[in-house]
């Protein structure tokens, strides 16, 4: 299929979130250099189907070293794309090859035959061809690797848009594959405008599409995932809910909230942004949450010491304080925090937000940053419905000394993943992904790698013997 020309151009100037100082501009592709990467991404794909799935298991495990190898330049390069605290950099990077040996590991049982009823017949999992993934620049490692790895898995390519902010990491995760023993083309990073992605979607050599990233561009890539009938899974956010209970540990959930709420300084998808509190127990909660925040770090994300770094963009951290000030004009009282900080730029200090009720922006929107709502419930049945009342659904973390009322609360919640005395959190282990607004299809754990893969039937009946 033809492409539609698109000049090249940079997206926007590009910047150190925490200096200002200009980063190297890539500019877009055009069609002939579109193309190109295309017909690369299929013939690495089916280079890469050809092998054995135990020697696809090695290449991961070589990726996994070499991701140890370079671990310090990695982070460094995420820290100056998105201002991440460097410390918070080297942990993505670490858990990224971790993910890496995990599936290596378990690559065959992962991808193996399943038997039928039918004695004669057996499940295949075939991989589709090439997988377009748009990735957004919040983890710009272990995001790409967080859906790529089950994608690559399976013996697809991944033909990578990433976040235009975060394209020196997509290189270097390209070079890395490439010195792992990938074949040349299975892991293409495309230097796509978001126009361009339509066109990418209904082009004949892809053969779908995962996006993770905010709602407007998750419906626009399903409707055209939709018309070119492309397979596509979608993880597009959340306002996740951490319900506190009057028998819960609170030490211990104030501290899981806190490490939910401000890890990446508050730019994750998965993560506890309304608080909702038993009225019986909110005055004691807050005096073990306040403290937490108010000693939280902030400063040079370069710093190992920095716990909160800047917003990865200006436009990011404008629209975070204008929902703050959105949300106290419309009665949200300011526990601690607030709309400016000493170091000014792209910076927000650490916020919470009380005596939030839905209708106010703290409950009812994503808060990209780092401020958290607080919502008093009158008891258990309120609090799921508060937790509830949200067009996403992504996660829930439930405190309670009672594991068998939480299964129950569990059952009731409208998310993707439910923690028990435990923060929100993605494992390779397990599966992640939502429903409602947040989504659907599952990255990670066996999930993640049957998602693009064809479930293929094979119904063998033996010839008869020659007589």
């Amino acid at each position: 299929m033809a492409l539609t020309t698109i000049p090249p151009r940079a997206e926007r100037a590009l910047t150190n979130p925490a200096t200002g100082e200009a980063l190297p501009e890539r500019p877009h592709s055009d069609d002939v250099e579109l193309d190109t990467c295309l017909d690369r991404a299929v013939a690495g794909q089916r280079a890469w189907a050809s092998t054995t799935v135990s020697e696809r298991g090695r290449v991961f495990l070589r990726m996994a070293e070499l991701l140890g190898r370079d671990a310090e330049i990695v982070a460094e390069t995420i820290t100056e794309e998105v201002g991440k605290p460097i410390t918070q950099s080297r942990a993505e990077v670490a858990k990224a090859a971790a993910a890496l040996v995990w599936y290596a590991e378990r690559a065959e049982s992962l991808l193996a035959p399943e038997p039928t009823e039918v004695p004669e017949a057996r499940i295949e999992h075939r991989p589709i061809g090439v997988v377009l993934a748009v990735e957004p620049w919040n983890f710009p490692v272990w995001q790409v690797l967080r859906g790529g790895a089950g994608i690559l898995l399976a013996g697809n390519a991944q033909a990578l848009k990433p976040a235009h902010t975060t394209v020196g990491s997509a290189e270097h995760l390209a070079r890395l594959w490439a010195e792992a023993g990938l074949p040349h083309g299975a892991f293409t990073v495309l230097h796509i405008a978001s126009a361009q992605t339509h066109r990418v979607i209904a082009d004949d050599r892809v053969a779908g599409v995962t996006l993770t990233g905010g709602g407007a561009a998750g419906a626009a890539v399903a409707e055209s995932a939709g018309r070119h009938l492309k397979r596509v899974t979608l993880e597009l956010g959340g306002n996740d809910a951490l319900i506190v209970l009057p028998d819960a540990d609170l030490a211990a959930a104030a501290r899981a909230a806190v490490q939910s709420r401000y890890s990446n300084t508050g730019q994750v998808c998965i993560a506890a942004k309304r608080i909702i509190l038993h009225r019986e127990i909110s005055a004691d909660f807050l005096a073990e949450l306040l403290p937490l925040v108010d000693s939280l770090v902030v400063g040079d994300p370069r710093d190992p010491r920095t716990e909160i770094g800047p917003l990865a963009r200006r436009d990011i951290r404008d629209e975070v304080v204008g929902q703050i000030e959105r949300s106290l004009a419309a009665g949200a009282r300011l526990l601690t925090g607030g709309t400016t900080s000493a170091y000014g730029g792209n910076y927000v200090a650490p916020t919470v937000l009380g005596d939030v009720r839905p209708g106010n922006p703290a409950f009812d929107e994503e808060i990209f940053g780092p401020a958290v709502a607080v919502v008093e419930a009158e008891d258990t049945d309120d609090a799921i419905a508060l937790a509830n009342l949200s067009p996403w659904g992504l996660s829930a973390s439930v405190w309670t000394a009672d594991t068998s009322e939480a299964r129950r609360i569990a059952a009731r919640l409208e998310v993707g993943s439910v923690f028990v005395n435990k923060g929100t959190v993605s494992d390779v282990r397990v599966p992640i992904g939502g429903v409602k607004s947040s989504g659907f299809g599952r990255e990670l754990a066996g999930h993640g790698v049957r998602e693009f893969t064809n479930p293929q039937t094979v119904w063998v009946v033996e010839a008869e013997e020659e007589r």
